[in-house]
């Protein structure tokens, strides 16, 4: 997997305040952290580390974190939490996980359906159950995505953790029959859909029940 370049600089104060100032100046609070690495506070400059994102998948960037304290250090880290502001999506936080380029480590990896389904065709209905699937590997062959041909899949086929082949560098943790893609036969959808629906009015007719004011005895 490629590995990105970001550039930290060491921070000396903490709090709202200070955060809000960073914040102004085109910088983002951020911490690095990891198992054998004492907390660092660090910032990061925004722009660049949106450029990042736009690169790969959020989870599995690989970065080459590029310290400035006087010195450069140069640390392998992914990224483990990120907040941003609920109403302007602004990013207000990140943490840096330092990690081992030998120690194999789990991640979520998104699930990319190629092609269109023989089964789709004849009217049966797509369904993706997994949209990501966790691969435990070592950093440097952190698959992109888990690409998958649905094409030969007709109408009751199904594609499961077993038949996904990532290569020896790259485990599934997860049961081998783990159903990750099935084409549904439109009738097994439609039941389905009417199920719901019958459990949402039985919820819907409880809750009436419940909410009716009792009748007064005359």
């Amino acid at each position: 997997m490629e590995q990105f370049e970001i550039h930290a600089t060491v921070r000396k104060t903490t709090g709202n305040s200070p955060a809000r100032v960073l914040r102004r100046s085109g910088q983002m609070p951020a911490v690095l952290y990891g198992p054998k690495t004492e907390p660092v506070l660090l910032s990061v400059n925004v722009k660049e580390f949106e450029q990042i994102l736009k690169k790969g998948n959020i989870g599995s960037i690989i970065l080459n974190l590029v310290i400035q304290n006087g010195k450069k250090i140069t640390k392998p880290a992914m990224i483990k939490e990120l907040q941003s502001h609920p109403v302007s999506g602004n990013f207000l936080h990140v943490d840096f996980y330092e990690i081992d380029m030998q120690r194999k480590i789990n991640v979520m990896i998104p699930i990319i359906a190629k092609g269109k389904a023989k089964g789709v065709e004849d009217g049966g209905l797509l369904q993706i159950v997994r949209r990501e699937l966790e691969v435990l590997c070592l950093p440097g062959d952190i698959p992109h995505a888990i690409e998958l041909d649905i094409s030969n899949l007709d109408i009751g086929d199904a594609i499961h953790v077993g038949d996904i082949n990532l290569g020896e560098n790259v485990e599934i943790p997860a049961d081998v029959n783990l159903t990750v893609v099935t084409v549904l036969s439109p009738k097994i959808e439609a039941l389905e859909a009417e199920e719901e629906a019958g459990e949402a009015e039985a919820g819907e007719e409880a809750e009436a029940d419940e909410n009716a004011e009792p009748k007064e005895e005359s």
